[in-house]
């Protein structure tokens, strides 16, 4: 074999490992959940600085969430478990924050242009890592449908 041939065949295989290598040192997932203890960590920042104006620095959502306002708009729900925010899917979570609750009857603001898609999923492991075991697994059953 010529000394270009192993140069090309070395090169694609050194680039093939570095490809496989992730960047920075690996993440913790949480146990039973698909995100990781970064990914909560991660996902706190924008959802303070975006989400808990509205939604509650904890995710407790309004005390009216349930009734339409003088708009016809639904207030914020909570996010912590303890409304229907365990009804949606991944992606139906990610399209609302991108897209906003416009579309679904809510007043919410579409934050596609600030949350990209990676801060989108970190945003829904903070907020599902307010979610008890039992609500999680009900999310579960129809996020694997």
């Amino acid at each position: 074999m010529n000394y270009f041939v192993r140069l090309v065949l070395l090169t694609t295989a050194v680039a093939s490992l570095n490809a496989c290598v992730p960047d920075g040192p690996p993440e913790t997932p949480v146990a039973g959940r698909w995100y990781t203890v970064e990914q909560v960590a991660r996902g706190e920042v924008p959802f303070q600085q975006y989400c808990a104006t509205c939604h509650g620095n904890a995710g407790q959502g309004t005390a009216d969430w349930r009734k339409t306002d003088a708009n016809g708009h639904y207030p914020p729900p909570p996010l912590n478990g303890t409304a229907h925010t365990w009804h949606h899917s991944t992606e139906v979570l990610q399209r609302t924050i991108a897209n906003g609750g416009v579309p679904l009857g809510g007043a919410m603001p579409a934050f596609g242009a600030v949350i990209d898609d990676d801060e989108a999923l970190d945003v829904i492991a903070y907020f599902q890592g307010l979610w008890t075991d039992d609500i999680y697994a009900r999310w579960l059953s129809i996020e694997s449908r």
